[in-house]
């Protein structure tokens, strides 16, 4: 049998986010997605540089930072989205 993944979406109670504040952190949400899709084109377009190291190195960390920001950034969408009103 498969293990299901915990997520913030998942963990649900009994209250959910107020009206205003949820919409708020949506707000404030939005805003990381539009600073982290800059961040994505920029790692991109480095992607496209054929760098050399140590460039090339931290070129991947910072795409793994990234793909990590952009998980986040998901879950916590998920979790606003799960946990207040509509």
């Amino acid at each position: 049998m498969a293990e299901q993944k915990t997520t913030p979406a998942t963990i649900l109670s009994a209250e959910t986010i107020p009206a205003d504040l949820a919409i708020e952190a949506r707000k404030l949400v939005h805003e990381l997605s539009n600073s982290l899709e800059v961040v994505v084109q920029t790692s991109y377009l480095l992607g496209t540089l054929g760098l050399k190291e140590p460039g090339s190195d931290w070129l991947r960390m910072l795409e793994d930072g990234v793909r990590r920001a952009m998980e986040t950034n998901l879950s916590l969408r998920e979790f606003l989205k799960a946990n207040s009103q509509r």
